[in-house]
């Protein structure tokens, strides 16, 4: 089968049943992007979250309109369509609809800067770009840099000149599904991932790999037609739309909640009747921290459906499983790891059986092989410490246009993950360290070359290097190690003040001043850094404003 073959499925099997609810606890109803002729479900109360509902039907249906928007401008199978909107309504029948047109889906990643935007259309070869109102201002910054994307497709109301009105457009395109065969074999999907220079790599999935992705994902989850599963992180990435992958199979509703509060969470939980929440890790501290400050009083909540947490995106703290536990002992917990290389989670998973576990990633999920090797791709022996391979029909087809970065990840059909592993004598692997410098902070992507390149451009700074910091919130934080110019006298408020041009979430959460050390042939030494300021620490951050 193909990807697009359950929504199909779905539609007609299930047809006025709700596939997609859309929850926006902050929005303003003047705000809210809606689509044409959609009658979508509104909640009736004033003082309730701004909600819409889609059944399996129109899902299907918008996804022909826009596969055959994108069919009457004369797309050829194979042309590369970029998707850059927060997570809505719109977001998922629009990509399907990519796919059901033979076209070949590109999320972005909605953080990225105007230049990082402008980089990845060029990488991926896009031809088409839809984008929504909160990236008015960057397409702006290089709307006459990009010519070579066209048509530009704008979501929502009042868009840009250069932009076609894309869902006015869908209103006069047939529901009907496209005549368009499509095969497991044929390209599907670039997502983006990037290693520690920070210029990402656009990684290739065939159908096949979404597939795939969707039997993992049911056959460890169990979805069934009775589950809501609460989507929060977004959607551009793999982790978030491979968990919704089992709801999909299933035939079930998913809530798209668009906030992190504790108390929106929980009210989403008891209002949708959700069964199956995922959280990063920093979400699930809060709820827990909430819950014990008193903010949050749980006999509020109608939360007895609610039968499993999994957490993933980054690695999990055991005390925060035992304390969750604590809490909640009637949930099961999971954990996943995965990369978009290998189309997200599931190519290693813990299991809901294997609680006492806590702390290792797993065994290999549904349908992958896993081992831990040498340099030489020997296999160590249990205990010692190697670097994790996976295999499976999940692992992409290459990194689009660089097949040198391709043979250095894929070997005989293994994907070399970059990250050190060891197995216990049980078979579960335990992750170690990662041979990439990227520092995960709150499930998010940093990487130290950009923040450096960032700093040294401030007079004062003769050498820098960044680092992850352990935090018990967000995994990790990233620091600077700065060394000041001969002469010079800097603050950590003047530095603080210069990163204020950086985005936040990339803004360095610590600052040290101190010699930054470089071995002979002029790499930074990390790890020496790593040792002198990690060693043993974990630190908490309060994040405001």
């Amino acid at each position: 089968m193909i990807i697009t073959d359950f929504l199909e499925r779905n539609a007609r099997l299930y047809g006025q049943e709700s596939a997609l609810v859309e929850i926006n606890p902050s929005e303003e109803r003047d705000k809210a992007v809606t689509w044409w002729d959609f009658n979508l479900i509104e909640s009736a109360s004033q003082d309730a979250p701004y909600r819409r509902e889609l059944s399996w039907r129109d899902f299907d249906r918008r996804a022909n309109r826009f596969a055959n928007l994108l069919l009457s401008r004369g797309l050829k199978r194979g042309t590369k369509v970029a998707v850059l909107l927060m997570n809505c309504l719109e977001w998922l029948p629009i990509y399907f609809g990519i796919l059901k047109a033979g076209c070949i889906a590109v999320p972005m990643n909605y953080r990225y800067s105007s230049d990082e935007i402008k980089y990845c259309l060029e990488l991926a070869d896009v031809k088409v770009l839809v984008f929504g109102p909160e990236f008015i201002s960057r397409i702006d910054a290089i709307e006459t840099q990009i010519m070579q994307v066209s048509p530009l497709f704008y979501v929502g109301s009042d868009g840009p000149a250069y932009a076609e009105d894309c869902l006015s457009l869908m209103g006069f395109c047939s529901s009907s599904a496209p005549p368009v065969a499509l095969q497991e074999d044929d390209d599907a999907a670039i997502y983006f991932s990037s290693g520690t220079t920070g210029f990402p790599k656009a990684i290739l999935h065939k159908h096949r790999s979404l597939v795939h992705a969707c039997l993992t994902e049911q056959n460890h989850h169990s979805q069934s037609r009775e589950d809501v599963f609460l989507c929060i992180p977004p959607l551009y990435h793999t982790g978030a739309k491979m968990h919704w992958f089992g709801s999909l199979l299933s035939g079930s509703k998913a809530v798209l909640l668009r906030g992190i509060k504790p108390e929106w969470i929980l009210r989403a939980v008891t209002e949708e009747r959700c069964t199956i929440v995922w959280l990063l890790v920093p979400w699930a501290q809060d709820l827990l921290d909430a819950i014990d400050s008193g903010r949050v009083d749980l006999s509020r909540y109608r939360l007895e459906q609610w039968r499993l947490m999994h957490v993933g995106a980054q690695p999990v703290p055991p005390s925060l499983i035992h304390r969750w536990m604590k809490v909640f002992p009637h949930h099961q917990y999971d954990t996943n790891y995965g990369l978009s290389e290998s189309i997200g989670p599931g190519c290693v998973h813990l299991g809901v059986e294997n609680i006492h576990k806590v702390g290792a990633i797993g065994k290999p999920g549904y349908g992958w092989q896993a081992r831990i090797v040498d340099d030489h791709g020997v296999d160590v022996t249990p205990g010692e410490v190697g670097e994790l391979i996976v295999k499976g029909d999940g692992v992409m087809t290459c990194y689009y246009k660089n097949e040198e970065a391709t043979a250095e990840v894929l070997k005989d059909g293994w994907l070399y993950t970059g990250d050190m592993a060891k197995e216990d004598p049980d078979g579960f692997i335990y992750l170690v360290d990662r041979k990439k410098d990227v520092v995960i902070s709150g499930g998010e992507n940093l990487y130290p070359v950009q923040i450096e390149d960032f700093l040294r451009a401030y007079p004062k700074i003769k050498d820098v290097a960044v680092i992850g910091l352990p935090d018990a919130r967000l995994g990790e934080i990233a620091v600077a190690i700065i060394e000041i110019k001969e002469g010079e006298t800097c603050t950590e408020a003047e530095i603080n003040e210069f990163c204020t041009a950086m985005p936040r979430y990339k803004r360095p959460r610590k600052i040290f001043f101190d010699k930054v050390p470089r071995n002979p042939t002029g790499k930074i030494e990390k790890p020496a850094l790593r040792e002198k300021y990690c060693h043993g620490r974990l630190v908490e951050v309060q994040i405001t404003g």
